[in-house]
């Protein structure tokens, strides 16, 4: 993942990806040039399995809450204008699961 934006999400979020591969299993990172897409093994209160952060032009971000289980893909929350201060605490809440201790 050497995408400048990709890493500010990791960043932002959970500091670095192995401590976010600890916390809360996450894995299988992928980033275009303006997104980050991870999976994670923990169970999310929202059944989410999958979260993608996009940065908008705005400056701010787009955050998908996405459950894939096979063939099959359902957004189980979106949120608009997010700001960088808030990621962390947005992930948290929607999934019941921590980033950090």
């Amino acid at each position: 993942m050497a995408n400048e934006v990709a890493n500010t999400i990791v960043a932002q979020m959970g500091n670095s990806i192995s401590r976010m591969t600890v916390m809360i299993g996450a894995h299988s990172f992928t980033s275009t040039d303006n997104s980050l897409t991870f999976k994670f093994k923990s169970r999310a209160k929202n059944a989410s399995n999958c979260v993608r952060v996009t940065l908008e032009p705005s400056d701010t971000y787009t955050v998908e809450f996405i459950s894939l289980r096979g063939a099959s893909m359902k957004t189980k929350g979106e949120f608009h204008d997010v700001y960088a201060e808030n990621l962390k605490s947005l992930f948290e809440t929607e999934t019941g699961l921590y980033l950090s201790l």
